[in-house]
């Protein structure tokens, strides 16, 4: 009997979790729920409330069940952080206040109300221009499928009881999904959709497990039992590998693992360069549960911390103390380090409920230092519990999308309000914080020099900056080729940042995904950059190239590529000396 010849079959997505897993291929499906819609009588109002609160609370208590499996079973802090936005989604009014009045004045059964009232706050969500926040829409969403499935006593196993040596693959994952996940049994996730900040890759990341995102209709083009080879470093799937295929791979999993041992040895020293410069390797935070896993890369403090996660899911906003016991807390955890500290980066649009107007392009409206300059209480209460954290000793302040000069002295202005009001309060703070602007606009760029003599220190944004000046939407896959870090628009302004700091004598870092990738790490150290602050996995192998680099090389390839026309003729110049100083990670 002669068996059928399989062809093997490359798949190329986005690796978001490093490491290569060989396994057979679950196709995952999530059944969608069926929502019956029903009128009520007035009566029977009252049995819906309780019934949706009935759901809320045994919601609510799955997931505190969920958290403390990961917590006992993972060792990482991350996915249970996940958990933790998913109970105050459970208790956030924008989702609660709505169902509660519609049920009043609609008389509908809560189910159809609940899952209508969840679809517009998706779409609320889908709406913003922070690409962090728009993610959170999958939170959103499994929250929601889980009370609804709730309400309707229907229960949902997910990935608990998969067999072992099993690839997931899945057009999207929910947290709920991914958080729950056999270790044993699952060696690796890929789905159609997700990004580097997806709740796929977190998760995936978390548990150390290979993941890939960003492979499109590949739930739809393959099955159940295939063989599957899942590179995580590349972000290529191979269904069907051949025994050559698996041999190459067996021999490059070796020569990773013994890179990624190395790398690990590097936790304890300087990010410096064979000549001797220095360069300060700090890392970006979400929430302050991120801090253990900077300190067991090496970090040099935190290098942005952006302070979102207290506004988010509620109606009111966080008080005062409730931000500063935050702040002090990571402070603590990082000291002597330092941590820069963001102000809120966000748009009103999140605080303003349902019937707040929308903005046709938010990306360009009223959010970040915008929104705070003209909301006094709200910028006044988050500079407060910031400067009072403050006489910690190392904490620094960061005002994010500045536009240009006036902006920055209407927030110093404030800011200066503050500490007069804490003088005569008696209470202390550190009079020596440093003062720091985003740079991440083109008008911010260009008026660099003017804003470096109000400020103590630039942060550049790199993927604002790029989507800003290139007009490119990076998650739009229709223009997302246009999006070049390398493009020579980009270099000259990175220059004249750095340039304008250092004639004002004041530090420059980079906090975009530009400083987390080693092929553009010698680019930002020849242009001058002092800091560069990423992201935990990708500190080791940053420090990596920087201490396999010489200062003058890195000169001489900035000085060079200023003079280039075209971006990938960088790209090929960055491939080139990487490949020569590191060829392990130029691959």
């Amino acid at each position: 009997m002669t068996g059928t010849a399989t062809t093997e079959r490359i798949f190329q997505g986005i690796g978001v979790s490093p490491g290569v897993a060989h396994g057979k291929v679950l196709v995952y499906r999530t059944a969608e729920e069926v929502i019956p819609e029903y009128d009520v009588t007035p009566e029977q109002v009252a049995q819906e409330v309780v019934r949706f609160e009935k759901a809320l609370i045994r919601t609510r208590e799955q997931l505190h069940e969920l958290q403390g499996r990961i917590a006992s079973g993972v060792g990482s802090e991350a996915p249970s952080s996940i958990m933790e936005v998913h109970l105050s989604i459970t208790e956030d009014p924008a989702l609660i206040e709505p169902v509660m009045r519609r049920l009043a004045t609609e008389q509908k059964n809560v189910e159809h109300i609940l899952h209508d009232v969840v679809h517009k706050y998706v779409n609320a969500l889908q709406s913003l221009p922070d690409e962090y926040l728009r993610e959170r829409v999958a939170d959103v969403q499994d929250v929601g499928h889980r009370i609804l499935r709730n309400l309707l006593g229907r229960e949902h196993t997910g990935l608990a009881n998969v067999p072992p040596g099993t690839i997931v693959i899945a057009h999207d994952l929910s947290p709920s999904d991914t958080s729950s996940i056999n270790r044993q049994n699952v060696l690796g996730f890929a789905t159609d959709v997700g990004s580097h900040t997806s709740h796929t890759a977190i998760v995936a990341r978390s548990l150390n497990l290979p993941a890939i995102v960003g492979l499109r209709d590949l739930s739809q083009r393959v099955r159940d039992g295939q063989n599957a080879l899942l590179d995580g470093y590349s972000g290529t799937l191979v269904i069907e590998p051949t025994q050559q295929t698996l041999f190459v791979y067996g021999q490059i999993t070796q020569k990773r693992q013994s890179v990624e041992d190395r790398l690990a040895s590097l936790r304890d020293l300087p990010a410096e360069t064979l000549d001797g410069h220095r360069i300060v390797l700090a890392g970006n935070i979400e929430l302050p549960t991120d801090v253990p896993s900077l300190h067991a890369a090496g970090a040099e403090g935190i290098g942005l911390f952006r302070t979102e996660f207290l506004y988010l899911n509620r109606k009111d906003y966080p008080s005062e103390d409730e931000q500063y016991e935050k702040y002090l807390a990571v402070a603590r955890a990082v000291k002597p380090h330092p941590v820069v500290i963001r102000t809120l980066d966000i748009g009103g649009d999140k605080f303003r409920g349902d019937d707040a107007p929308s903005e046709s392009n938010p990306f360009l409206g009223f959010r970040a230092i915008r929104f705070c300059l003209a909301n006094v209480a709200l910028f006044t209460a988050q500079l407060r519990a910031i400067v009072r954290a403050s006489a910690e000793g190392n904490v620094r302040l960061m005002y994010p999308m500045i536009s240009g000069l006036s902006e920055v002295i209407q927030a110093n202005d404030r800011l200066a309000s503050v500490k007069d009001d804490l003088r005569r309060e008696g209470i202390p703070f550190d009079e020596a914080m440093k003062i720091g602007a985003m740079i991440e606009i083109p008008s911010a760029a260009l008026t660099a020099e003017m804003i470096a003599k109000e400020v103590d220190f630039f942060s550049i944004g790199s993927n604002d900056l790029i989507q800003y000046t290139m007009a490119v939407d990076r998650v739009n896959e229709k223009v997302a080729n246009l999006y070049d870090p390398t493009h020579p628009a980009i270099l000259r302004l990175i220059r004249s940042v750095v340039e304008a700091a250092h004639n004002n004598g004041i530090h420059v870092a980079v906090c975009g995904e530009m400083a987390g990738q080693p092929l553009y790490v010698p680019l930002l150290v020849g242009m001058g950059v002092d800091e560069l602050s990423v992201g935990a996995s990708s500190l080791p192998r940053v420090k990596e190239v920087i201490r396999r680099l010489r200062l003058t090389e890195a000169q001489e390839l900035a000085a060079t590529t200023l003079h280039v026309t075209h971006g990938h003729e960088v790209q090929a110049m960055l491939n080139a000396l990487l490949e020569r100083i590191d060829p392990d990670l130029a691959h």
